[in-house]
């Protein structure tokens, strides 16, 4: 979870995160000029994807054909027009009869994935809560319960709040911990799955089901785990600190990725544990996923045992994540505890960001806003040259897409029309000022407009 600051002695989120224990807490392409009719401010929905030759072959009219007139494609300097069809970038002019958003120069980009965050814990949207002091990871999870109970709103009408938000700043997928535990039955992930649906026209969701309280030590969280894998509800398989917390490393992960196995699921660890506890840990996870053949289908989450390693250790484990394409998620909390993130892609490690807990129980920041998750990343890893930052969304673009299995909406022929409309000079300028998002895609079709979200009825709101 997202750290925060507090006065010395005090417990708080950043404590756990720093802890010696670390108990768990929890692409461009330019088109010719396009004939087209009056411009029209809204696309529409797209169909199953065409071909670029489809697209400027014939000369038909297509469904699904957009053009954003005058955007500067990455930050480039000279203005073009991005052509859409049926939700894909094509190259050349747009098909006759094609709809016209005016982009009025501004930047476009990729849009940006969220590769870990807790949406059905949020209290976004709601009424202030004031938090109370913590003197231990009983603590928040007690409170967790006290805050599920104390809400108005269903899981599913906050986790939509808060995905939805999450759209007009510029997400086009995430990857969604919902917490599994007896506290809660399935009420996480059944909310959790209930804002994917209503949001399926402009977010992609994976679901993980989460023992935030534990497997082993929580009895009935296993079996819920199960019955949540059993109904397709949920992508993954979650698990949380399986020797620090959890106290009970083999029968954690024997569980976890037994239940995985069965129902065909991914798996979704978090692992805060540190120095050797951790990464004895990290190795119990790297075998289980060799033994199971579940290569391409694991990630560790947060993974504190990493930043420090020397090179040698580091490549060590480095080899064997890449060897069994085991992804790692970072929420970059501090200079501390961010994964080493070039140097694990040196190695083949597909490496994504997230934006962790929103304005829950744990603490009272967040905002969903992946934009400003990559200049959070820049400001804690200390970075200043252009390229670095590029870097940092980068990899809240095309590093989260690697670790959630997606195409890169990298703005070439053939990739998902994914992308925002900002003003700017240039994409480094844009991580450090973070302007508003002034129009968001998502497969072609404009899901936000100027900070509103546009529901599925093609209505502003939420």
């Amino acid at each position: 979870m997202q750290p925060s600051s507090s006065a010395p002695g005090t417990f708080s989120r950043r404590t756990v995160l720093a802890g010696a224990a670390a108990l768990a807490g929890t692409t461009a392409t330019a088109t010719a000029a396009v004939a087209a009719p009056a411009p029209r401010t809204e696309a529409v929905p797209t169909a199953a994807p065409a071909s670029a030759a489809d697209a400027s072959g014939s000369g038909r009219p297509h469904a699904g054909a957009v053009v954003f007139r005058d955007v500067r494609l990455l930050g480039a300097e000279e203005a073009t027009d991005l052509v859409v069809v049926d939700g894909r970038v094509v190259h050349g002019p747009a098909p006759r009869g094609a709809k016209v958003v005016e982009g009025g120069g501004r930047i476009a980009l990729p849009s940006l994935v969220d590769a870990h965050i807790h949406p059905d814990k949020t209290t976004w949207g709601g009424s202030w809560v004031s938090r109370r002091p913590a003197s231990g990871i009983a603590d928040y999870v007690a409170q967790d319960v006290d805050l599920f109970h104390s809400q108005d709103r269903s899981v599913a009408e906050r986790a939509y709040g808060l995905m939805a938000h999450a759209v007009t700043r510029g997400t086009r997928a995430m990857r969604a911990h919902a917490d599994v535990a007896p506290a809660y039955g399935l009420a996480g992930v059944e909310g959790v799955a209930e804002a994917r649906e209503r949001l399926r026209h402009a977010l992609d969701v994976q679901v993980v089901a989460f023992p935030q309280h534990g497997v082993v030590r929580t009895p009935g969280t296993a079996e819920l785990l199960e019955e949540a894998a059993r109904g397709g509800a949920v992508d993954m398989i979650g698990g949380i600190d399986p020797g620090g917390f959890d106290q009970a490393q083999d029968e954690q992960l024997d569980l976890v990725f037994g239940i995985a196995d069965r129902h065909g699921t991914g798996v979704d660890i978090h692992l805060h544990d540190r120095d050797a506890q951790g990464l004895e840990a990290l190795r119990g996870i790297i075998d289980r996923t060799r033994a199971l053949s579940l290569r391409g289908k694991v990630t560790v989450s947060h993974v504190f045992c990493l930043p420090g390693l020397s090179d040698a250790e580091l490549g060590s484990v480095a080899a064997d994540l890449a060897d069994l394409d085991i992804a790692l998620t970072t929420v970059a909390p501090s200079e501390s505890l961010v994964l080493p993130i070039a140097r694990l892609r040196e190695h083949g490690v597909r490496v994504g960001l997230g934006s962790d807990g929103v304005r829950d129980a744990w603490s009272p920041f967040g905002n969903a806003d992946m934009l400003h998750r990559a200049h959070l990343l820049g400001r804690v890893t200390d970075v200043r040259l252009d390229r670095e930052l590029v870097d940092c969304h980068e990899i809240a673009a095309r590093g989260g897409a690697d670790v959630m299995g997606l195409a890169h909406a990298d703005l070439r022929p053939g990739s998902p029309a994914d992308f925002v409309l900002v003003r700017g000079e240039c994409l480094p300028q844009v991580v450090v000022d973070l302007p508003r998002r002034d129009l968001v895609v998502h497969g072609g079709v404009v899901v936000a407009r100027d900070g509103e979200f546009i529901a599925r009825d093609g209505r502003p709101g939420r």
